[in-house]
């Protein structure tokens, strides 16, 4: 019974509204990328200098349900942060009731292999992956399936003390395809990842810091204005360095330790090609504040 009860409860929570999504799909796009009016995210700029690009999933009856047009304008609203040259690190979040609960089902339902083959379903969802600057996933409430996935695309992850975690695909017959399979085990371990994804049961705020899979968590109304301040202190460094680092960590993380090594060592010594090397260096010498100026 209990086992029958998490199933609907996984299935009401990933596979929610998505009417006419596919259809309007083009058009949605192609509408926001001239415009930037977005229907299923919120984009602004936050902080004392503006500096941190502040993203909220903002599908709100549909508990954030990921689907085609809300992952399209997330793409879009990271292009613009991306170009932003005042911009440092980004901000993910969601609501307080559900981070994402997952990918939309009723998108999905009717799929075939042959249609997720052709047309390479869920490539387009590694945009946060593939982000040049640092990304801060806020996580309050629900983040399941695809919610999950997409918070572990993101380079830290702060949560809301009653923030859940999982991996419930299985219980709909299926299995983790935006990166779940892979990310998981890496962040929390193989057995902790194979509970979770095998059973489809989640895991608390509390347990998700203690495997590792969140760094810090915070009452659920602290969350987002925590969030943003480690965005700010991020934007207030030297964004070559940031960058830098962030490839750094993410070269090695995907490859073996000596060839991390290696490309750490030569990222290192590029450093010393750059005004806000010797001006960081400099400053402590002279014991003043760094003026960074991102040459």
């Amino acid at each position: 019974m209990a086992s029958r009860r998490l199933f609907h409860v996984a299935r009401g929570l990933c596979g929610l509204r998505a009417a006419h999504t596919t259809q309007r799909f083009n058009f949605t796009r192609a509408y926001c990328s001239a415009s930037r009016n977005f229907e299923m995210i919120t984009a602004e700029k936050k902080g004392e200098k503006q500096n941190v690009g502040f993203i909220k999933l903002n599908r709100p009856k549909a508990l954030n349900a990921l689907c085609d047009q809300l992952m399209a304008e997330l793409q879009d609203a990271l292009d613009d942060f991306e170009k932003d040259k005042n911009v440092g690190a980004i901000v993910i979040t969601g609501s307080e009731k559900a981070f994402a609960a997952g990918a939309d089902i009723k998108e999905m339902q009717n799929l075939t292999y042959q249609k997720c083959l052709q047309g390479d379903f869920l490539a387009h969802w590694t945009r946060v992956a593939r982000c040049r600057k640092p990304v801060i996933a806020a996580v309050n409430g629900f983040a399941l399936g695809g919610g999950c996935e997409l918070a572990m695309m993101c380079d830290i992850i702060y949560a809301g003390n009653k923030a859940k975690f999982g991996q419930p695909e299985i219980l709909l017959g299926t299995l983790p395809g935006a990166g779940g399979t892979q990310r998981l085990p890496r962040a929390v371990g193989k057995s902790l990842a194979m509970e979770m994804i095998l059973t489809g049961n989640p895991i608390t705020a509390d347990e998700a810091h203690k495997s590792g899979l969140v760094s810090k968590v915070f009452p659920a109304e602290e969350l987002v204005i925590e969030a943003i301040k480690t965005a700010e202190k991020i934007s207030g460094l030297s964004k070559i360095a940031v960058q830098l680092a962030k490839e750094a960590v993410n070269t090695g993380y995907e490859s073996s330790l000596s060839e991390g090594l290696h490309f750490e060592k030569r990222v290192f010594h590029s450093t010393f090609s750059t005004d806000d090397r010797k001006e960081g260096m400099t400053a402590f010498v002279e014991k003043r504040k760094a003026e960074f100026t991102d040459n």
